[in-house]
């Protein structure tokens, strides 16, 4: 098995893929601002859930006197979802602002994620002798 067919590589290569993808999708938001009746569009974050089950260890208890796992593991914060967005008179409902923060953040993840993909095949060649 070819070293970029790692579960680990090919999930963050899929998301550097969703990003580059994403930016696309908030430019041409960006770019029909002024466009009647534009309604600004937003992609899906890939799904993991399937990858990181199979991915995921259990922790033995080697004594009844160790603390038990937590489960759940899910974040304090819920995704609003709820679909509020200003529309202009025209029917537009492209936010300048929105988009930009949108567009910041897409490309502080894809950094994140560009910076661990670089240091996991580092890691992989220093493992191997070739670093």
């Amino acid at each position: 098995m070819p070293i970029t067919d790692l579960p680990i590589l090919s999930m963050l290569r899929e998301r550097m893929e969703w990003h580059q993808q994403r930016q696309r999708v908030l430019a041409e938001n960006v770019a029909n601002a002024d466009t009647p009746n534009y309604h600004a569009r937003d992609l899906t974050p890939p799904d993991f859930s399937h990858e990181m089950r199979v991915a995921t260890l259990s922790l033995d208890r080697t004594s009844p006197l160790h603390i038990t796992a937590q489960g759940g593991g899910g974040s304090a914060f819920a995704a609003d979802g709820s679909g509020r967005y200003e529309i202009r008179p025209r029917g537009n409902s492209v936010t300048h602002e929105d988009e930009m923060l949108k567009v910041a953040s897409n490309q502080m993840d894809y950094e994140a994620v560009t910076s661990l993909y670089t240091r996991s095949l580092a890691l992989i060649k220093l493992a191997i002798g070739k670093a």
